[in-house]
């Protein structure tokens, strides 16, 4: 692979969030088992996408990972209430509707019927 071809396919796997880059761990190496259980790593996961600002494709992916590791709605949710002190109102408002896209709710049909009544 030519230099340009190797630095566009790592461009592209990061503009989609590729899941095995994410999960190469950027070249770090945990030695022994993990303290959190799988759950909780991923609820932090979203919270910290959260608080940093990040993409809406970073946020779906952060709650779909919670999602399959075993979290409810309730929980993810839970999880932006419980940042807000610490990331600010604008940060957790911000990144509702890539949370909520993960979650499969659309946040602004429900707005649309909300207005309609």
């Amino acid at each position: 692979m030519s230099q340009t071809a190797r630095f566009q396919e790592t461009l592209r796997r990061l503009a989609i969030f590729d899941e095995g880059l994410a999960e190469a761990g950027f070249g770090l190496d945990l030695a022994g088992p993990p303290a959190l259980d799988a759950k909780t790593t991923a609820l932090l996961q979203v919270a910290v996408s959260v608080a940093i600002g990040s993409s809406a494709v970073c946020l779906q992916w952060s709650a779909a990972r919670a999602l399959a590791a075993g979290a409810t709605k309730d929980e993810i949710a839970d999880v932006l209430l419980a940042i807000v002190p610490v990331a600010g109102l604008g940060r957790v408002v911000s990144a509702a509707p890539g949370v909520a896209a993960a979650l499969e709710y659309d946040i602004e049909a429900a707005l649309e019927e909300l207005g309609d009544l």
